[in-house]
């Protein structure tokens, strides 16, 4: 297959990927079955992917509403009756603290005949950081970014996130009640877990406060002194835990998955096999180490070129993690493919494309790269070492260098990780 044919492929694939996610898309039905309540009708909402689905109820349900969602620098929407607010990313900011503070009194006072529709997708739990009283915006900052240089998996950070909140945890539908609380989220986690998603503002929460101290421990963290305060004054019951499973407050609460991981690999699997490719699905909640990953899906892309005669695509999701030993610019995609880069080793006939389908890989507007055949020699080419710049952690700097990065904008979506290999002997 000639380079050109495989980087196309490898695009239309994850064009796919992003299509099927969408949520003018994905809300459609659903919001063909919404029936208005007796009541008004309030939408409320957080996450990158968050002014898009408000926009697509605006634009597709006839009957009163008001709201006001949360989203992303940039990834706003131009709404008539649903107001926006653009807040930061992954680090939260005052905007943000603000916004979420208004959506929690907006739920406040309704009545049992009142509808709030939550939009809920990955990124809200930066979005909707609304600090526990005697916490202050910047306790919640610095632990933040210390979470995110750990290692710690998306679990293990909300787990502390919904314990340092107001809002999260289902802490937001507690707000709500008596009103009905219907929340459409698109998954952006392994397992499609929603009490992760967004550290679950209207789910019941299977973690506690002792939880969120263990992994401040495992990554031997030291937050700001008035947050491990609060967290032990959670563990020893003086603060209130979130609300659990079979929390009588959460009775009318509804949740629904409106797009996930596995639905935007199996588009990408059906553009595969309608070019005559075999498909291998790893699945959709793969986590670990980036480069791990990646050196281990470059292992099996090498047996496969052994033992078969037609092309093959090795599909796979999930969120896996990095431990930033480095000061390049990275995320934790360009991570992975540089690895598989490194251990392909320039075997012909492997290309692969890593990206996050929000359009964003660590903290910059580039959603992921391509890797080909000839990606080592040409930075080697170029006076850059490919291991020394992956130990650096400068993934964005690698591929930027070849001009192999892969730049959408805001896809106002968020699915996780999309990681394809290409393998054509």
């Amino acid at each position: 297959m000639k380079d050109a044919d495989a980087r196309a492929l490898l695009r239309t694939m994850f064009d796919a990927a992003l299509d099927v996610a969408r949520p003018e898309t994905c809300l459609a039905p659903f919001i063909a079955k919404l029936q208005p309540p007796k009541g008004k009708t309030v939408v409320i909402g957080a996450g990158k992917a968050s002014a898009a689905m408000a926009k697509a109820v605006e634009d597709q349900w006839p009957h009163p509403l008001e709201g006001l969602v949360v989203t992303r620098y940039g990834y706003g929407e131009a709404c008539k009756r649903i107001e926006i607010v653009e807040a930061s990313h992954p680090v939260p900011d005052a905007k943000g603290r603000e916004a979420a503070r208004r959506i929690l009194e907006r739920v406040q006072g309704l009545r049992a005949d009142d509808l709030v529709l939550c939009l809920i997708s990955g990124g809200a739990s930066a979005l909707l950081s609304l600090p526990a009283p005697g916490l202050t915006l910047e306790d919640k900052q610095e632990v933040n970014r210390a979470l995110l240089k750990s290692g710690a998996n998306i679990v293990e950070m909300n787990t502390v996130r919904k314990h340092l909140s107001m809002i999260k945890g289902g802490r937001l539908a507690v707000a709500a009640q008596p009103a009905h609380v219907l929340s459409w989220l698109i998954s952006d986690v392994p397992n499609d877990d929603p009490g992760v998603i967004g550290s679950g503002p209207t789910v019941a929460d299977k973690t506690s406060f002792a939880d969120a101290l263990a992994v401040l421990a495992k990554y031997r963290l030291d937050p700001p002194a008035p947050v491990l305060a609060h967290l032990k004054a959670g563990a020893s019951g003086t603060v209130e835990e979130t609300p659990k499973p079979g929390d009588p407050r959460l009775a009318n609460v509804e949740t629904i998955m409106v797009a996930t991981p596995k639905r935007s690999l199996e588009a990408a699997a059906t553009v595969a096999r309608q070019q005559g490719c075999e498909v291998v699905m790893l699945g959709d909640n793969l986590e670990g180490e980036a480069r791990e990953l990646g050196a281990t899906h470059a292992r099996q892309a090498l047996d496969l070129l052994k033992r078969g005669d037609k092309p093959v695509v090795i599909l796979s999701g999930g969120e896996t993690t990095v431990t930033i030993r480095g000061k390049g610019r990275g995320g934790r995609n360009v991570e992975y493919l540089m690895a598989e880069a490194i251990a392909a080793n320039g075997t012909p006939g492997i290309w692969g494309l890593a990206a996050d389908t929000d359009g964003v890989d660590g903290a910059e507007d580039i959603a992921g790269a391509i890797f080909a055949p000839d990606t080592l020699a040409r930075a080697r080419a170029k006076g850059r070492d490919p291991q020394t710049m992956l130990d650096d952690n400068d993934g964005h700097g690698f591929f930027g260098l070849l001009g192999d990065s892969v730049v959408t904008g805001p896809t106002r979506t968020n699915v996780n990780d999309f990681r394809v290999t290409l393998v054509t002997p």
